[in-house]
């Protein structure tokens, strides 16, 4: 309940190295995941996502466990891991951890791809 009443790193990062945006058609949750990224490092997080409470929870979640961990460590972030550090969530709310960890992986990506054209 903290996650979704005071969540964590809400908003847009202007200049964001990688940005990923996923969204459940069904439920009609949208999630947007900005990354700042230094020598493989996540140095900051920010999300933005329209949805219900449940969405705004494991978003906010993800963001304090990708802060300062490398690529690789983040990209480890399972939807398991996100539901069960908020101390599990109802099953018909496990596809929104499910976004959270698609959102990291689709930021990443992201900057991947505009850091690879660059070489």
């Amino acid at each position: 309940m903290d996650h979704f009443m005071n969540p964590r790193n809400v908003g847009e990062i202007p200049d964001a190295d990688g940005i990923g945006q996923v969204g459940n058609p069904v439920c009609g949750d949208i999630m947007k995941m900005y990354l700042k990224i230094k020598d493989n490092v996540i140095t900051d997080v920010k999300f933005k996502t329209f949805g219900c409470g449940a969405a705004v929870a494991t978003s906010s979640m993800a963001t304090e466990l990708i802060m300062g961990k490398t690529l690789e460590e983040a990209l480890e972030i399972s939807n398991k891991t996100v539901a069960e550090a908020l101390n599990g969530l109802p099953p018909i709310k496990m596809h929104c951890s499910n976004l959270a960890e698609q959102a990291i992986k689709a930021a990443i990506d992201d900057y991947k791809k505009k850091n690879e054209s660059s070489k």
